[in-house]
């Protein structure tokens, strides 16, 4: 058991740094940048593109705010419509045993 532990580790290894061998093994390339083509936009979604392009630290926490504001929104608004049509999940009681 021991021994197949050791064979699973290493080939497991050997999977995770063959990509990085290979790469290594390449001639240098350029580095690569990433970024969002601005010009049929605007808007909202060009505001958004530029703010990908100009920072990608004030992208990420743009969006790492925004999205779980969103989703209390949204939460909220279907809360209140399924208290409209009759569904009330607040008071159910769990069927499952």
């Amino acid at each position: 058991m021991q021994r197949l532990r050791r064979i699973l580790a290493g080939a497991a290894l050997w999977v995770g740094l063959l990509p990085g061998l290979a790469w290594a093994a390449g001639e240098k390339a350029a580095p690569l940048v990433i970024v969002a083509d601005t010009r049929k936009l605007s808007g909202w979604a060009a505001y958004w593109a530029n703010l990908y392009n100009e920072s990608h630290f004030y992208f990420t926490l743009a969006t790492v705010i925004i999205i779980p504001v969103i989703g209390l929104i949204f939460g909220v608004l279907a809360d209140l419509i399924m208290g409209h049509i009759g569904i009330d999940l607040k008071s159910r009681e769990l069927a499952e045993h």
